[in-house]
């Protein structure tokens, strides 16, 4: 198998990512529809009238691809895994993020989160916005009520539009570079 690294990554913008995490959780909890650089959230990917927008961290990483053979025949990049750091509005790093997919925690808490609803990203290259159901699978601690996500403010991560053509190919990964904010939503009495 081949790895290749195809992309740059995305690098948290200090100032202007801490600035639309905190307008964006500002305005989850408070009940205002929130945006995404100024544009609504789909109202597909509105949490449950039962949650609260608890904590936003910032991811920065690659969504892994492979080179498949594809149903129709024909080869296809299909999507393996992320592989991120999250950070909290600091820049510090506050846990992980990868295939299942999971976000855990540094304190040892950890979810799992199943796709509920989707949306397309900003631009062709940037991987679609999600809403995700969530269930602890870890320890006791920060991520442990997490009842739901929402993955925003996506740049970059889709697949690459070649090099995925021919049986030579197969089993070639490629690491696209991405960024997102991920919401974490708990309930409203937690």
């Amino acid at each position: 198998m081949t790895l290749i690294a195809t992309a740059t990554q995305p690098r948290f913008r200090t100032g202007l990512a801490a600035a639309l995490c905190a307008a964006l959780l500002g305005a989850c909890a408070s009940g205002p529809m929130a945006t995404i650089n100024g544009r609504p959230v789909p109202a597909t990917l509105k949490s449950a009238d039962g949650e609260r927008a608890a904590f936003t961290w910032h991811a920065v990483g690659s969504q892994v691809y492979e080179c498949r053979a594809g149903d129709q025949g024909g080869w296809a990049w299909v999507f393996v895994a992320p592989e991120a750091d999250l950070f909290n509005q600091k820049d510090e790093k506050v846990g992980t993020h990868g295939a299942g997919p999971y976000w855990a925690a540094l304190d040892g808490s950890r979810i799992v989160g199943t796709v509920k609803a989707r949306a397309d990203g900003e631009r062709p290259a940037d991987i679609p916005l999600l809403l995700l159901t969530a269930k602890s699978a870890g320890a006791p601690g920060r991520m442990a009520a997490v009842t739901s996500v929402q993955r925003l403010n996506t740049e970059g991560g889709n697949a690459p539009a070649s090099g995925c053509a021919t049986p030579a190919d197969a089993g070639k990964r490629v690491k696209e570079g991405y960024s997102a904010d991920y919401v974490f939503f708990t309930a409203r009495n937690t």
